[in-house]
């Protein structure tokens, strides 16, 4: 794999794209700090020349007074401009940065969630490029306008008094010092403190998602002082980090420039102002010089810790970016399949040396309903994500219409398949929307036609609002069955080569579970159904059945024939219909 660019080159690359804006505002930048500037030159002036006991006319005084405001105003004017087109370009950085990790997780395969937390990516895509965002505005808006500052003043200095502006070049270096052993003890913190604010956002978003198991279980207690122990931590590192930041900051800035200020008003007083070797002018000048360099250094230190989280999330942003993904590519133009299924001697594992399917060999026609049975841990969903192409077969192969479905784009083998889960999922959004996905392609007399065909129709125009009406929070105003219907509509309405049905059935009543057979029997007519299914009373009309046995099929053929057969399938259908039977292991 070839070696990835530092995280500083990769941010710097993303500033790059908008380096003309950028490099606008610094030379506005540049005219505002010179305005700023310019100002003590001219109170020096007026001091030294125009201020005299012996000075009558005043008429300079006013015309520098109006320079002095003049370049007051330039300088409000070119700050308010660098300072809106920065941050506005950081904004645009950080919007294209979000889009481009957003993007990414969609090419990302299934694999990475199966191990990762939701809360944890969504930390990622919002947390995170929310302290990136920190990062670009600071650096842009105080880190490059502080050193504009510092180069400036440090100009000024040497032009008023050479030898002392050459005692004040040691401060640089000296807290370039400080800010080091700042970075040095307070990135281990930030670290920490990131970290457990992605342990929280994965722990909130599974309580919540969990919240019925845990007042059910009476965990509330159990799970609090889990969430607890997270926060504890978060803020245990932050305190330290923040005691290293309190040390190192102003508080030590603060401390050298008064020692400084306080050795110049010295070298002033005793060399100068004695001597009448120097003017009050110069004097007020580098005064007002000296208190200024200690803004920009305050402002940099107040930047640091941004700077250290921002790079510290973005590490952990460009983590995700760097997994290999693989492009979503269009399927507009994809010609309907025909629908033919084959699985020749596939096995697959999750993990490397655990195979989960081991030899799997079948093959489900044009019009023909497969169906998959077997206990928890067969292999019947592993079957259907490899079809659908979420993993990949460690050997074998499986075709559709006779094509290596790892030759075909993803989107193009999933544009003619329609899947109904056993949890259905919905959308935010109305009926109507959760039904077509706003696929311009479905119009609304599909929908009603979908919906009317799973039987849906006659609960959906009861509501309120119709097809109109709100589906709120993954549907959870709408029962177990009615979301599943409303599924199953989503399917149908698509109009799939192959339609996947997994535990379709399995939470919806028995009236519920009459209507939908009716409908399959209608909707499957041409098309290939692979059915997983636990109750077997709905695939007794079943083309062909697999029975699965420890991700193998141990036997197959028709319902008639498999009860004929006597074996697993006999034994589990016996069971279900609560006569006395028992399973070989």
């Amino acid at each position: 794999m070839k070696p990835q660019p530092t995280t500083a080159r990769r941010l710097l690359a993303y500033a790059l794209v908008y380096k003309y804006r950028i490099l606008g505002s610094l030379l506005v930048l540049c005219c505002a700090v010179g305005a700023e500037l310019g100002g003590p030159f001219i109170i020096k002036t007026i001091i030294d020349k125009h201020l005299t006991p012996d000075t009558g006319n005043l008429a300079p005084v006013f015309t520098l007074l109006a320079i002095y405001i003049g370049l007051l105003l330039i300088a409000g004017v070119s700050n308010f401009t660098q300072s809106y087109t920065l941050q506005s370009t950081a904004l645009q950085i950080i919007k294209n940065m979000r889009m481009d990790l957003m993007r990414h997780i969609q090419r990302i395969p299934l694999r990475y969630f199966d191990n990762t937390p939701i809360g944890q990516v969504v930390s990622r895509i919002a947390n995170d490029t929310e302290a990136i965002r920190d990062l670009f505005m600071s650096f842009m808006a105080t880190f490059i306008v502080s050193f504009i500052q510092l180069a400036g003043i440090f100009v000024a200095l040497f032009i008023l008094d050479a030898r002392l502006a050459s005692y004040v070049l040691v401060l640089p270096p000296l807290f370039a010092i400080i800010m080091y052993v700042h970075l040095k003890y307070s990135k281990k913190y930030i670290a920490v403190m990131r970290a457990r604010l992605s342990d929280m956002n994965a722990m909130i978003n599974e309580s919540i998602v969990v919240m019925p198991i845990i007042q059910a279980f009476r965990r509330e207690k159990v799970t609090l002082e889990e969430f607890g122990v997270l926060n504890e931590d978060r803020y245990v590192n932050q305190v330290k980090q923040f005691r290293v930041f309190s040390l190192s900051s102003r508080n030590i800035v603060g401390t050298i420039g008064s020692l400084v200020t306080a050795y110049v008003i010295w070298y002033f007083g005793n060399q100068s102002l004695l001597e009448a070797s120097i003017s009050f002018g110069v004097f007020y000048a580098f005064i007002d010089y000296l208190g200024r360099i200690f803004n920009p250094i305050i402002g940099i230190f107040d930047q640091l810790t941004n700077a250290q989280r921002a790079f510290v999330s973005a590490e952990k942003v460009f983590v995700i970016l760097d997994l290999e993904g693989k492009e979503v590519e269009e399927a507009d133009k994809v010609k309907r399949p025909e629908g033919i299924v084959k699985f020749d001697d596939v096995t697959f594992a999750y993990n490397d040396g655990d195979n989960v399917l081991k030899g799997i060999n079948f093959e489900a026609r044009k019009g023909e309903t497969v169906a998959l049975v077997g206990h928890t841990g067969s292999g019947k969903s592993s079957i259907i994500n490899l079809l659908l192409g979420f993993y990949e077969p460690g050997s074998g192969s499986i075709t559709v219409d006779g094509t290596d479905i790892r030759t075909i784009s993803k989107q193009a083998l999933r544009k003619h398949m329609g899947i109904v889960l056993q949890d259905p999922y919905l959308f935010a959004g109305d009926i109507k929307f959760n039904v077509s996905l706003y696929n311009k392609d479905i119009s609304l007399e599909q929908v009603k036609k979908a919906l009317s065909d799973v039987g849906a129709s006659a609960f959906i125009e009861q509501l309120p609002n119709g097809y109109d009406e709100q589906v709120v929070e993954r549907g959870s105003t709408l029962s177990s069955g009615q979301r599943q219907l409303i599924s199953f509509a989503r399917a149908l309405a698509f109009d799939p080569s192959i339609l996947i049905l997994d535990e379709a059935t399995a939470s919806i009543d028995s009236e519920t579970e009459g209507l939908i057979q009716q409908a399959l029997k209608v909707v499957s007519e041409g098309r290939t159904t692979l059915i997983i299914a636990h109750r077997l009373s709905t695939i007794r009309d079943a083309n062909q059945i697999l029975v699965l046995h420890r991700g193998e099929i141990v036997e197959r053929g028709n319902h008639d024939q498999l009860m004929a057969l006597g074996g697993r399938y006999f034994k589990m259908y016996q069971l279900q219909k609560g006569e006395k039977a028992s399973l070989p292991v």
